[in-house]
């Protein structure tokens, strides 16, 4: 039984990065001209949530979401969640209608194909550096100010740790949502892990829940604010994901 279920992962994993290559080579003209320019990003942004509806459908997944709070289309926001799988980056895509960049580590640069346009249309950073870390500030706030929204999970890693709930934040994100008054969103992914976690023989096919909470207002607030906001954005996430697990 244990054989015929690894066997089954086993083709259900490949299928996963055969999918996820094949599709990007199919559409790899039209996305050499979207990412040539900032001014077509939110061309790029439509067919990468397109690509990621496309994903998480051919792999047997089905987004549920719910939302406590409206995203509107013309408004900036700064997305943050909790961060569990590679797939976690389609479903934020399925959830968020607004073009948004990702804030992501410097490593995936160096998958192959993927990394190309990783490169071309996401904010890289290498925590290791001091110089990169700045210069991420430097251009979020470029495409903030041309009106794209951010996402950024701050844990700034998968945790390593089983039983870690949801770990540490870094201050990056909270403190580009008080410089730039935008809302927080916080958004709790439940499923992500259990469906497809980064161990090779486990998951399977179904739901994944997620649930867009109350934004946080950052108006008026100054980096004075930034830890009492990092603390309830946490705290928020982390009592969510709690107690679910609890009710699971």
């Amino acid at each position: 039984m244990n054989f015929l279920k690894n066997l089954f992962r086993l083709v259900w994993r490949l299928w996963f990065y055969g999918v996820f290559l094949v599709t990007i080579i199919v559409i790899f003209p039209v996305l050499i001209i979207v990412t040539s320019s900032d001014s077509l990003y939110p061309i790029f942004f439509k067919i990468a949530r397109f690509w990621a509806k496309t994903i998480l459908f051919l792999m047997g997944f089905k987004a549920k979401i719910a939302c406590a709070d409206k995203i509107h289309p013309k408004e900036s926001y700064m997305f943050i969640a909790n961060h569990t799988s590679m797939i976690d980056i389609m479903l934020m895509l399925v959830i968020a209608k607004n073009p948004f960049v990702f804030v992501g580590k410097v490593e995936l640069a160096k998958i192959p194909i993927f990394g190309f346009f990783y490169k071309r249309t996401c904010i890289l950073v290498d925590r290791s550096s001091l110089k990169s870390r700045k210069e991420v500030y430097a251009l979020a706030q470029k495409r903030l100010n041309d009106g794209v929204s951010i996402c950024i999970f701050p844990e700034g890693k998968v945790p390593d740790d089983e039983s870690i709930v949801l770990d540490v934040f870094q201050n990056g994100a909270f403190r580009l949502a008080i410089e730039h008054q935008i809302p927080i969103v916080p958004i709790s992914f439940y499923d992500c892990k259990k469906h497809f976690s980064y161990t090779f023989f486990s998951g399977g096919p179904g739901n994944l829940r997620a649930k867009v909470h109350p934004f946080i207002d950052t108006k008026n607030l100054t980096l004075k604010d930034r830890e009492v906001l990092k603390s309830k954005a946490f705290n928020l996430l982390h009592d969510d994901l709690l107690a679910d697990l609890g009710a699971s």
